[in-house]
């Protein structure tokens, strides 16, 4: 498996942002955001570091903290991820967090564990990228999975709200709405939220970019 780094820190967003958890990062990516913030890790010559699964399960143990991020580039590419993931789940003691790009189907992994969940991007026009979405994934979801939208436009914000409302996605699972770090002020999500009624709908700050440099690895 092609890893590009592991490395403990906080969850910077979604339903555990602020929780402990160890992040297991993947190199490799087969779709390329206009905003992209880990493009270096998605480079066609980056190698990374191979690891088998054994390895990786390994340095999670010792590391010994309950959520797991497994997070890219795109993760679920990784030919051996189902059997990492059944490794990790095995061991009863882990939350597991794998953070997908929305292109590859949820189906061969929905059914490992349920102490996994997804956090599932939808792409929005902004990224350049919505033609590649795995629109079947929407009826895999549960209620501990999410679906985040990141937002860099009003135009962007008008689509998240159409996807919102054409999946029935409110009541069903976590829905984030995040800016495009300094592409769109917050105040404009919070007030489309307001405007269009949008409960059980969050804003969605990177914690990360907030505490630390923006463009600063391994947090």
């Amino acid at each position: 498996m092609r890893v590009a780094e592991i490395f403990e820190s906080i969850n910077g967003e979604g339903p555990l942002a602020g929780q402990r958890a160890l992040f297991v990062r993947f190199a490799g990516c087969n779709i390329r955001c206009s905003y992209c913030d880990t493009a270096w890790a998605n480079a066609p010559d980056y190698a990374g570091h191979e690891m088998t699964v054994d390895e990786i399960s390994e340095v999670i143990e010792k590391a010994q903290i309950r959520n797991i991020t497994i997070t890219g580039g795109e993760p679920l590419l990784q030919k051996e991820m189902p059997q990492l993931l059944r490794a990790l789940a095995d061991k009863g003691t882990h939350w597991i967090e794998i953070e997908t790009n929305g292109t590859v189907s949820l189906t061969p992994f929905c059914d490992i564990s349920e102490c996994i969940s997804f956090t599932m991007d939808y792409k929005l026009p902004g990224s350049g990228m919505e033609d590649t979405m795995c629109v079947d994934n929407f009826r895999l979801l549960k209620k501990s999975d999410s679906v985040k939208f990141v937002v860099g436009s009003v135009k962007d914000l008008a689509r998240a709200g159409e996807v919102i409302a054409r999946e029935k996605l409110q009541g069903r699972c976590h829905i984030f709405l995040s800016p495009v770090h300094g592409a769109i002020d917050p105040e404009e999500i919070v007030e489309f939220i307001k405007t269009n009624r949008l409960d059980q709908v969050n804003l969605g700050l990177q914690l990360h970019k907030i505490i630390w440099d923006p463009d600063r690895r391994g947090v």
